[in-house]
């Protein structure tokens, strides 16, 4: 059993430690034809949102819903290419091996 909780500290530790440093990560995203730019980092928090004035019409309403849509979607795939990265180099959460 002391052999098991060592290795939760342990998997606790590595995720940690992967989450600070996807922290220092950080992607943009763009959507309908670079009007609508995201910037994430590496724990999926947005940091902005910036959508260009030409779209914020009652007109364009699905065109920029769909265009968040598109852009949140392919940002949180951007990070989780960065996230496999990191944990396969900190050595995976090795939770299981004896």
């Amino acid at each position: 059993m002391f052999s098991q909780l060592k290795q939760f500290k342990q998997m606790r530790d590595q995720a940690k430690t992967l989450q600070q440093t996807l922290s220092t990560e950080h992607v943009e995203s763009t959507a309908a034809w670079n009007k609508i730019k995201i910037q994430m980092d590496g724990n999926l928090s947005v940091q902005s949102v910036d959508i260009d004035p030409e779209l914020l019409t009652a007109d364009n309403k699905q065109k920029v819903q769909d265009g968040l849509k598109e852009a949140f979607n392919d940002g949180i795939k951007k990070l989780q290419k960065i996230m496999a990265t990191k944990l396969k180099e900190q050595g995976g959460l090795d939770m299981f091996k004896s």
